[in-house]
Order: C-alpha cells, then structure tokens, then sequence
C-alpha cells in the first residue's frame, strides 16, 4: 500500500524504535513508516490503518508493538477475536499487564460479558496504573449492562475517582458512562447533573456530553448546513418558478401576437 513521501517512519516513540532495533535496518524503516500510517489513520479510517498493520504484522510478527498495533487496528474495526488474539501475543512477549483492560473489552464484543467481569476481578488489575484501573472499572461497568445489570453497573463506577474534583485524562469518560447509566435508569435528575460535570470537564470534546446536556433541557439544534440547503432549494424553485412563468407568458403575447396577424390577413383578404 503507498505510504505518503513525508512518513518517514521517525515519527513514532522511542520504545517503539527501540523495539525495531533488532530488525534489519531496512525492514525496520519499512515497519516503522506502516506503523506510522495505522497512528494516523486509526481514528478517522480503521479499515486503512487495519490493512497498514497487517503489512506491519507481515514484515515483523516477532515485535511486540507490532502486535499490539495489529490489535489496536482490530479493535477499531470491531475484529474483536482477533484483536484479542494479538493483544495475548503482545503480552506474552513483554509480559506487562497494560493492555489487561482492552483484552477484557474484546471479550466483551465477543458476547462474553461474564469472562469481562472475571478478568476485572484477576490480579493483573492490582497491578494497572491508575488510568488502567479506571479503564478497567468502565469495562467491567459495561459488562454489568450488557448482562441487564443496570443498577450493579452504575455502583461499578461509583469510586474515588468518580467523587474526584480532580480532572484527569479518564474524568471525561468516567463521568459520562455514569451519567448515561443514570439516564438509562430512569434517573433523570442525576444524569443531568453528571451529564452538565462530564462537559465542564470535557475541553477537547471527546464525549457529546454538551449535546446529550441540550437534549434533557429541551434545546433543540439545527443542521446550519441543512438549513442553509433548505434555503438554496427553496430560491431554486422560486427561480424555477418565475422563469416558467416568463416562458408561459412570452408564449401567450406570442398567440396575440399570431392572432392578431391572421386577424390582419383576414381584412385584407
């Protein structure tokens, strides 16, 4: 698949580059500039970046943030079996627990909500950073509402950092889930309160909080861009409009016009 001239593959981490130190110098450049691609297209273009892993999978199958980026891409196109498959084998080869939360996120969209919730009680979950264990409660927070355990999953997310005034990269995201716990519990109140601290948290608008906050208070928005199609439309029928009716009516002085002209032979005649 091409790979734009200004990838050059430097642009990935350290660790990374690190990694691709044991491959020939050649082939590590190759693997670097296909990495480079699945970053940059992950977000606005899984199925690209799927398939730039998969070369990157092809070429070094033996590095590990060459698995994991093949899982990141399986992941982002819903590919949850084999998204797990490669996270097992990113683990393995580092033997690091950092990608324990997103494994038991696959079982999840694999229908397996049950094994989710086990993996959230194992203790590799002891062993996360503060960012994997609150990833991890959100999992397992998921796992009760897919198993219909709304009221359980809204007591998962109830935690310190929940409580937290504190704004951190996960706050966002851990109060918008709790918010929409609340909502779908029928806890209206609550989940506007939430809803209202998940936006004043939110500065890079991850979550749609603002609108789902508008939605609960009535405010009603509208498409500017539709509109403004509406508008066009609109003018263009009315231009269609006066446009016939100038042809129907130059047709019409044309009939007087002939009338008149036969009229005129009819005399002379």
């Amino acid at each position: 698949m091409p790979i734009p001239d200004d990838v050059t593959g430097d642009e990935i981490d350290a660790d990374v580059r690190q990694e691709l130190m044991s491959l020939p110098k050649g082939l590590a450049e190759d693997v670097a500039r296909n990495l480079v691609m699945v970053a940059n297209l992950i977000d606005e273009d899984p199925e690209q970046a799927y398939a730039y892993s998969r070369i990157a999978l092809r070429l070094a199958s033996r590095v590990a943030a060459v698995r994991e980026a093949a899982g990141f891409a399986a992941y982002a196109t819903q590919k949850y079996s084999e998204a797990l498959a490669e996270f097992r084998a990113a683990r393995r080869m580092t033997g690091g627990v950092e990608l324990w939360p997103v494994m038991a996120d696959c079982e999840r969209g694999m229908g397996r909500p049950e094994r989710a919730l086990a993996m959230a009680g194992e203790p590799e979950v002891q062993k996360l950073d503060k960012a994997g264990q609150v990833e991890m409660r959100l999992v397992a927070a998921g796992a009760r509402r897919d198993m219909g355990q709304l009221d359980a999953a809204i007591v998962t997310l109830q935690s310190p950092e929940l409580a937290s005034t504190a704004v951190h990269p996960w706050t966002a995201r851990l109060r918008y889930a709790y918010a929409d716990a609340l909502l779908a519990a029928g806890r209206e109140d609550e989940a506007r309160e939430w809803f209202a601290k998940t936006a004043e948290s939110d500065k890079d608008g991850a979550t749609d909080a603002s609108d789902r906050l508008a939605e609960l208070d009535g405010v009603e928005f509208v498409d500017a861009i539709d509109e403004l199609d509406d508008e066009t439309d609109e003018s263009d029928e009315t231009d269609e409009s006066v446009a016939t009716e100038a042809v129907d009516e130059a047709v019409r002085v044309d009939d007087e016009d002939d009338e008149d002209d036969d009229e005129d032979l009819d005399d002379r005649a």
